[in-house]
């Protein structure tokens, strides 16, 4: 267990928090350089599917050994200077893919923005109506109690 989150620590340690303040310090430069701000977008890409992927990937292939470090590894490759991991599994992979399927991914993610607003519109127009409701049921209870109340008796 403690092997576990000694892990976890480093990995949010060296995947996490070390590249947003590496990509902090190029974005904050007076004058940013181009090729280091599209390698950390590419760092955060790959790190954005690989934290998609660990929930399955903990399921299916965390029982192997050495898994836990091996993800923390990877996220080392992927921005030590000497290897620019993110550099070549962004260009290698990641790239050639979301390129081949870039119209259709653009279709789903409008066609799911479209449903998402709609759903929402609907909902919010049902909430509008019970609160309504409920509302004027509440005024109507207040209204009945203060008429069924017997007037004080003039002085």
């Amino acid at each position: 267990m403690l092997g576990y989150m000694l892990n976890r620590l480093l990995i949010l340690l060296l995947a996490y928090a070390y590249p947003a303040y590496e990509c902090f310090k190029s974005i904050e430069k007076n004058k940013p350089d181009v090729d280091q701000l599209r390698f950390w977008c590419q760092y955060w890409i790959i790190i954005a599917a690989m934290t998609v992927w660990d929930p399955f990937g903990d399921a299916l292939i965390g029982w192997l050994p050495l898994y836990s470090e091996a993800k923390l590894a990877i996220c080392v490759y992927l921005w030590y200077p000497k290897t620019t991991g993110a550099t070549y599994l962004y260009g290698t992979f990641v790239k050639p893919y979301l390129s081949k399927h870039e119209s259709e991914i653009d279709r789903t993610i409008s066609q799911l923005k479209t449903r998402a607003g709609d759903s929402a519109s609907l909902y919010f127009q049902r909430i509008l109506a019970y609160s309504q409701t409920r509302i004027v049921e509440v005024v109507q209870l207040v209204m009945a109690q203060s008429l069924q109340r017997p007037q004080p008796a003039p002085v």
